[in-house]
């Protein structure tokens, strides 16, 4: 085609240039005729015109001539194409935009067999929908099923074409789509074998091993750990695995990549195998398994799945997590994290932040977005610690949520002389880090419902104390990472800490209500997660200086809230018979959050309701309160959300949403999870 447009070019060159030269001749001729030479005047005049009749009747001839030879060379060479793509042993299709047939070859035709040919590509193959062609001249791949073979179609769009019309003029036709099919059945098949064959390494712990075999006679103990690894060991076997025990409480195993299928089909019924042993034993024991799968190799298989283990014990045990490639799936986790007796993980924590602590000038301490009361205590036990050390401390937070207003004022309120500057923005804080700086995150594990994301990606020297369950998007770039799902609230923890600091620090009374205000309102006045250690925290923030009638007029409601909440209650609808869902317009409310998190507790107190769930909406955000007494797991249904928690109590925060779209998609949550046997 470029060679043609040259040659056209040079053609219209040539014609241009005999213009110039009749147009020369004509201008020589007029001049002489003008000086009294009408003879040779007239006959320059004639041979100008001359020339210049013989210069047009030359260009027309040429131009037609060189159209001719270059639609006669292109049929040839379509004619050429023609017969190729009739012969070759790969199936064509050529049809218009619409999916109409224009042409076929003969393998096409083998194809077919004895099936008629219609007039539509879509009406012959299901999977070819006029929706799916390219729209362009861009090439397109498809699969689709055809009879017992599967097949690869590679559709092309191309440009408008030019062929010779009846009167041998050039004519445009409309744009076509070509389809070539290739049999792919074998190779799918090969493909699906390969993947059946891939490794798939896994771990099995037994979460609560310890607490399992301290209230059991010693006779029966080993009973019951040979009951447990029998049911394992024989679990494994009938997926054709190989297992191996590396420690008393764990296992280690690697199958075919096959077998995983039935793993997740069964939903992981070792778990619930595993805790229906019973031979007198007060505790039932769990497991957590972890599972890696589709690593680029096999080490890296394995540090998959001890990535997924971590992901299970630090969500509470009882469930198994799978990591294929980055996505992370979760099964089981419908059992309450059991507390543990010992102090001694405590202990070593609180010597190693200690150690850190003392290695930078300056601290930031920081949250999540909309904090409680169980953020800003942990905060500001954490605030003393470091204000133990003589360090610059701030706390990232914002001070005017109306949810932690009372306790913001009391901690202005008579602050002492060089601490005035407490609380700081997110953007303040940026200004202020250096390379000597540190990070202390607390009641939160995920980046992006802390106070200031962009803090914790600048920041190197990252500590986190936490007890909600982690999700696969957890803060990773930790130093030390304390979080235990069996705790009361992170204020339990804290104060944990602050009783293994050798330094002592001494708490003002505004810090220890503080505290102890986060321990009250996440335990619901400790009905919820109340284990030994909580109250063994609660004592020593007593006698540090907590006074519970302060604390409670603290957190006193005005007459407005009371309303607000019985509105709230009165508003509910019961869902599926067992849910109460209840919706809140909070906006132009303050502390919108807290009383609906209130009303979704006092709805668990109507008779039949397993779980309750309040959708508040505030400024920029939809809010969800999601809470259960023990039946069912609010922290997975909140996780679809973007949100997590624990089982009994867990919440979520929607940007960009509204109440209705929230409420529509939860009620669509609940009637799935519950068909599926999921609640």
């Amino acid at each position: 085609m470029e060679h043609g447009e040259l040659i056209q070019r040079q053609l219209k060159i040539s014609f241009f240039l005999s213009m110039i030269f009749v147009a020369c001749l004509s201008a020589i001729g007029i001049w002489v005729l003008v000086y009294d030479e009408p003879v040779l005047g007239g006959g320059l005049l004639g041979l100008a015109l001359l020339w210049l009749f013989e210069s047009l009747l030359e260009y027309q001839y040429q131009k037609k001539q060189i159209s001719e030879d270059f639609l006669s060379a292109r049929f040839e060479l379509g004619q050429v194409q023609t017969d190729l793509l009739k012969s070759i042993p790969i199936p064509y299709v050529q049809t218009s935009r619409k999916g109409d047939i224009l042409w076929y070859n003969d393998s096409f035709r083998d194809l077919m067999g004895s099936k008629e040919i219609k007039k539509n590509i879509s009406q012959i193959f299901p999977g070819l929908q006029k929706k799916q062609f390219p729209q362009q001249a861009i090439s397109k791949e498809l699969h689709i099923l055809f009879g017992e073979r599967k097949y690869c179609v590679k559709c092309k769009g191309t440009t408008a074409d030019m062929s010779s019309g009846d009167s041998g003029e050039a004519v445009i036709t409309e744009p076509v789509l070509d389809f070539y099919f290739f049999d792919e059945t074998q190779l799918v098949e090969y493909r699906e074998a390969y993947k059946g064959k891939n490794l798939v390494a896994g771990l099995i712990y037994i979460d609560n091993f310890e607490e399992v075999l301290e209230n059991m006679e010693e006779v029966r103990q080993s009973l019951l750990l040979a009951l447990v690894e029998r049911k394992v060991v024989k679990y494994m076997h009938d997926l054709n695995a190989i297992i191996k025990k590396f420690e008393k409480d764990k296992f280690i195993f690697v199958f075919e990549e096959k077998s995983l299928d039935i793993l997740v089909e069964s939903r992981f019924s070792l778990l619930d195998e595993v805790k229906s042993i019973n031979i007198g034993n007060d505790l039932s024991a769990t497991l957590s398994i972890g599972v890696g799968v589709n690593a680029p190799g096999y080490l890296e298989t394995y540090e998959s799945a001890r990535i997924a283990m971590d992901l299970a014990l630090g969500r509470g045990g009882d469930q198994a997590v799978v990591r294929d490639g980055d996505t992370i799936s979760y099964y089981g986790g419908k059992s309450q994290k059991v507390e543990k007796s010992t102090r001694v993980k405590a202990r070593v924590k609180a010597h190693a932040l200690r150690e850190i602590m003392l290695t930078h000038d300056r601290i930031f301490i920081m949250g999540h977005r909309i904090p409680d009361a169980d953020c800003i205590g942990a905060a500001l036990g954490i605030y003393r610690l470091a204000r133990t050390f003589n360090k610059k401390v701030y706390i990232v937070m914002d001070k005017d949520s109306p949810s932690v207003e009372p306790i913001v004022t009391g901690v202005l309120t008579g602050q002492p002389q060089g601490e005035e500057d407490i609380f700081i923005s997110g953007d303040q804080a940026l200004n202020l880090r250096d390379t000597n700086s540190m990070l202390v995150i607390v009641d939160v594990n995920r980046p992006g419902m802390t106070e200031c994301p962009d803090l914790v990606k600048l920041e190197k020297t990252i500590v986190m104390l936490d007890h909600h369950r982690q999700t696969n998007d957890t803060i990773k770039n930790t130093v030390i990472s304390y979080v235990e799902p069996y705790a009361s609230s992170t204020c339990e923890m804290v104060a944990e800490i602050l009783q293994y600091i050798p330094d002592k620090p001494r708490l003002r009374p505004i810090e220890a209500d503080a505290l102890y205000s986060g321990i009250l309102v996440d335990t619901d006045n400790f009905v919820v997660k109340a284990g030994v250690r909580t109250f063994e925290a609660a004592a020593y923030l007593r006698r540090a200086g907590a006074d519970v009638t302060r604390v409670r007029k603290m957190f006193r409601e005005d007459m407005d809230s009371c309303k607000k909440k019985a509105e709230i209650i009165n508003s509910a609808e019961i869902y599926l018979d067992e849910f109460a869902i209840a919706t809140f317009e909070g906006e132009e409310v303050a502390g919108a959050t807290v009383i609906g998190a209130k009303a979704a507790n006092s709805l668990l107190d109507v008779q039949g309701i397993r779980g309750s769930f309040v959708i508040t909406r505030i400024p920029g955000w939809i809010y969800i309160s999601a809470r259960s007494i023990d039946e069912i797991n609010v922290q997975t249904i909140m996780e679809k959300f973007g949100g997590g928690g624990h089982l009994r109590v867990a919440a979520a925060q929607i940007k960009n949403s509204t109440i209705e779209k929230v409420e529509k998609e939860l009620k669509e949550l609940l009637l799935t999870m519950k068909e599926e046997g999921e609640l």
